[in-house]
């Protein structure tokens, strides 16, 4: 087989997931008492899916989300993120490859308080040393035009509303333009009209090629995902996507 033939086919071949996990567990231990919060769950997920994460609480959600992350170890099993198998990870090697690889968005924001919103947006960049110092803040500038921000670069938290919070939150999440965006409960702290706008941001991100990854109980804005999954008892007991 010539060279050419052999580029044109390996092209040909389909995307590796952005997301896999293999037989993941994962078993708490306390007080002498083991409880199993994932139970050999498998998934993978592609490039620019929008998946919505949907059960009871109990589930299995928020801890799923802790090994996508890499804020909680699994027990046993595999979980590869853009090529990279983070079950194999160090914690300092973990912190690195989490500010390069994934956005962060939480229910109640965690900004720093006592630092304003472009400095908040400054941080993932500080922390991983991208872009020159001296450009930063224009970039974080940038992303908060994206959400519509900007006008509140130099407010602190407490200036801003719960909506606009997120949307800083947001913000930072982008800051190190990772491909990945994991958000658990996201809208759950804001009331109807400024979580469907949020909710919209996410789409739109998504439309310009971000994967998101996200944990709702809101059943409205879950039909609104391109990809629900259901989990129970820590297995994933459903896959819908959307037609």
């Amino acid at each position: 087989m010539d060279e050419l033939t052999a580029t044109h086919r390996g092209s040909l071949e389909p995307a590796q997931p952005l997301i896999t996990l293999q037989k993941v567990n994962k078993v708490y231990e306390t007080g002498g008492v083991r409880f199993t919060a994932l139970h050999d769950v498998n998934l993978e997920v592609k490039s620019g899916e929008f998946v919505g994460l949907i059960g009871k609480s109990g589930s299995g959600k928020t801890t799923l989300i802790n090994m996508i992350t890499g804020i909680d170890h699994l027990t046993s099993g595999e979980i590869w993120i853009d090529g990279t198998p983070i079950h194999t990870l160090n914690e300092n090697k973990m912190a690195i490859w989490r500010g390069h690889t994934i956005g962060v968005v939480f229910q109640f924001f965690q900004l720093l308080p006592t630092l304003t919103a472009i400095e908040n947006v400054m941080l993932p960049m500080d922390f991983c040393n991208i872009h020159e110092r001296a450009d930063r803040a224009a970039v974080a500038l940038h992303y908060l035009e994206q959400v519509e921000m900007a006008d509140h670069a130099y407010k602190l938290p407490t200036e801003l509303s719960g909506g606009q919070q997120q949307r800083v939150a947001i913000a930072r999440a982008l800051a190190n333009d990772p491909p990945l965006i994991v958000a658990d409960e996201p809208t759950g702290n804001l009331d109807s009209k400024t979580a469907d706008a949020v909710f919209t941001l996410f789409e739109q991100l998504v439309e310009g090629g971000k994967t998101i990854v996200m944990v709702t109980h809101d059943n409205d804005l879950a039909r609104r995902v391109t990809r629900s999954l259901h989990v129970a008892d820590g297995r994933i007991t459903g896959d819908v996507k959307a037609h």
